[in-house]
């Protein structure tokens, strides 16, 4: 860091001398990691590249359709641009999917019909699907449960991997189960994010079982990780957000759901109604910009990585406990920090809130958010409402009060946005 640099954060935010040594031993301590991502990167770049060439992607694409929406060029080849890098048969990319949960729910109610059972593999899903599923504690209106859909879940092994053993004889068990669904994100939980290969490991002995059970993939948060996708090792169908990853902090809504094209199908008749599907649905102009997120991705994506990988190194010698640790091979954009103390927890959200582009000037407070059962605090000054791969925290008032910090449109800003948080929470 040059020493002008320096004088600019001590003079601007305050930032202390102590503080000042931590990120200096932590970016020296994250270079090996940094090279890693970004090898991923340059091959996740030319797989998007390639799929926009093959697809032959023109101005003409970027259209401006309304009313019904009927043949709109645009919106069908985004469709299958996405297909080729799921490497699927079909996708559904729509900007009325109005955030991931959303979309995966779509997939749920699109393919679960009465007497069905939905078999959750990796504990209680995140918390905005509590009430898609019938869950929650409340009346739960139009819920899964609602229609009489079944659900059940399976705990995670104490080192965070999927009880492989317990979901073969629950499977064997019940007839009845139609979906597995596997969270790749951690969520709100203190666990690692699965790996690729782990979720392929399941998905074979799964399969082999029974070919016909749906493996559904929330791959929120997840995409472009790895060389990998859930889809290339098996899955029947994955969803996500599109202003998560792989909007690439362009899209400004949307969200995707990409597999098998029956699956698919199905779930774009809950997008819409059965008989339209993805036939139909104007896109307002809106379609130069999730081409140009989805070309920028794979970069935005590492730059975020980096901004975790950096966040856990720094707290860890800041005597935090970290997950994942800084050396961690990831499957999420997602770093957890525990504090165990309310306040700390508040002052680093705040942190973060402060070191934003925008809204910079606002304190951060926790408050009642629409489908969470704990009051939540979320900095999140970013371009584009809600948008997680923008830099944000935020944290469910509980103990033992984790703060969950993601994003990052570049590693040079995020890394400052850290350095304020941390500053607040120690002095």
């Amino acid at each position: 860091m040059l020493d002008i640099t320096k004088e600019l954060l001590i003079k601007n935010y305050k930032i202390s001398e102590n503080v000042i040594d931590l990120y200096e031993k932590a970016i020296e301590d994250v270079k090996n990691e940094f090279k890693f991502y970004d090898e991923i990167r340059e091959f996740n770049q030319l797989k998007v590249l390639h799929a926009f060439q093959s697809e032959n992607i023109s101005d003409s694409h970027f259209t401006n359709s309304s009313g019904y929406g009927y043949g709109d060029m645009g919106r069908d080849a985004l469709d299958r641009v996405y297909a080729k890098i799921f490497n699927t048969e079909a996708a559904i990319v729509r900007p009325h999917f109005v955030n991931g949960t959303h979309a995966i729910g779509a997939a749920l109610f699109g393919n679960l019909r009465p007497g069905d059972t939905m078999l959750s593999i990796c504990g209680t899903p995140y918390d905005t699907l509590h009430n898609i599923i019938g869950i929650s504690g409340q009346d739960s209106i139009g819920s899964l449960r609602e229609y009489n859909i079944n659900y059940k879940q399976i705990e995670l092994t104490t080192e965070g991997n999927i009880d492989i053993d317990l979901v073969k004889s629950t499977i064997n068990q019940d007839k009845s189960i139609k979906i597995i669904h596997i969270q790749r994100s951690t969520g709100y939980g203190w666990r690692k994010s699965l790996l690729i290969e782990d979720i392929k490991k399941s998905i074979d002995v799964i399969k082999n079982i029974n070919e016909d059970l749906i493996i559904f993939v929330d791959n929120c948060y997840g995409e472009f990780l790895d060389i990998y996708e859930p889809t290339d090792v098996g899955a029947d169908l994955v969803a996500g957000s599109l202003i998560k990853n792989i909007g690439g902090g362009i899209a400004p809504t949307g969200g995707y759901i990409a597999g098998k094209k029956e699956y698919v199908e199905q779930a774009a008749y809950r997008l819409t109604i059965p008989g339209i599907g993805g036939e139909c649905g104007s896109t307002f102009g809106v379609m130069r910009l999730l081409f140009q997120g989805l070309f920028l991705a794979p970069h935005i994506t590492m730059e975020a990585v980096k901004s975790a990988i950096f966040c856990s190194r720094i707290m860890e010698l800041a005597g935090f406990e970290v997950l994942p640790k800084f050396t961690d091979k990831r499957s999420d954009i997602i770093q957890a920090i525990k504090f165990n103390d309310k306040e700390k927890l508040i002052k680093f959200c705040k942190g973060i809130q402060k070191g934003s582009p925008i809204d910079s000037f606002v304190e951060c407070e926790p408050w009642d958010m629409p489908g969470y059962k704990d009051q939540v605090i979320m900095a999140a000054g970013a371009f584009i409402q809600g948008s997680s791969i923008e830099l944000s925290a935020d944290a469910p008032i509980r103990e033992p009060y984790i703060a969950y910090l993601q994003g990052g449109l570049t590693f040079d800003h995020a890394k400052i946005g850290v350095l304020i948080a941390l500053s607040k929470v120690l002095n």
